[in-house]
C-alpha cells in the first residue's frame, strides 16, 4: 500500500463514532512575489488532523470535549522526520492525542490508548 492508499484508509477509519480526521495538506505557493505557508503548522505537521470527543464524568457529567487529534501516516518502510515527531511530541505534551500509524488498525490503537489513559 502507498502512504496516500494507508492515509485515506486510516481517515476512513477515524470519520465514525466520536472520531473526525481531515487532510493537513502543507504547501508554499508564491503569492505577488512573497512565499505564502499552507498547513498546520508548517514543516512537520500530521497528515491528519482532527479531533475525537470524550465525555467528562462525574463532575462534568454529559458534557462532551474535543481532543486534539494529530496522525502521522507512513508506508511500512516510511520514516518520520524530526520535525514529524516533534510535532507529534508537542501535541501529545499539551494533552492532544497524536502518534505515527502505518495502517487503520495502528490509527485506532492511538486513539484507544489515550481513552484508557
Amino acid at each position: 500500500m502507498t502512504e496516500a492508499e494507508i492515509q485515506m484508509e486510516i481517515m476512513a477509519a477515524c470519520n465514525r463514532a466520536e472520531t473526525r480526521a481531515w487532510r493537513n495538506n502543507i504547501a508554499k505557493l508564491q503569492v505577488r512575489g512573497r512565499w505564502v505557508q499552507f498547513g498546520i503548522p508548517g514543516v512537520g505537521g500530521s497528515d491528519l488532523l482532527g479531533f475525537h470527543s470524550i465525555t467528562i464524568t462525574p463532575e462534568m457529567v454529559g458534557r462532551k470535549v474535543a481532543v486534539f487529534l494529530a496522525i502521522e501516516c507512513k508506508s511500512k518502510t516510511g520514516k518520520a522526520t524530526p520535525e514529524q515527531k516533534n510535532f507529534i511530541e508537542f501535541v501529545k505534551s499539551r494533552g492532544g492525542i497524536a502518534g505515527i500509524a502505518r495502517s487503520a488498525s495502528e490509527a485506532i490503537t492511538i486513539i484507544n490508548e489515550y481513552k484508557s489513559c
